[in-house]
C-alpha cells in the first residue's frame, strides 16, 4: 500500500506542472521545475529530485500518477 504522506496532488495547465501549495511553505500555486515528459520517465522507474521553487526544499521523486507525486520520504503538513 502507498503511503499517503508521501504523495502530493499536481496539476498540469498547458504543459506546465504546478502544485496548489506548496508542501513546505505553503506557497499557493507553484510552478514546478517538471516537464511533462519528465513523468512518464519518473512513472518508468527513474528517481528525480525535486527542488521547490518558492523555498528550495529538496525531495527524491520515486513515482507519479495523473495525479499525485510519491516521494521517498513524508511530506510535512501531510497528515499521518
Amino acid at each position: 500500500m502507498i503511503p499517503f504522506n508521501r504523495t502530493w496532488p499536481y496539476d498540469i495547465m498547458m504543459n506546465d506542472i504546478y502544485v496548489t501549495e506548496c508542501p513546505y511553505c505553503l506557497s499557493s500555486n507553484v510552478l514546478l521545475p517538471l516537464r511533462k515528459s519528465e513523468l512518464s520517465e519518473i512513472h518508468d522507474g527513474r528517481k528525480k529530485l525535486l527542488v521547490f521553487p518558492c523555498c528550495h526544499a529538496r525531495v527524491t521523486l520515486v513515482d507519479v500518477d495523473s495525479d499525485y507525486l510519491l516521494a521517498n520520504e513524508p511530506f510535512p503538513n501531510r497528515g499521518q
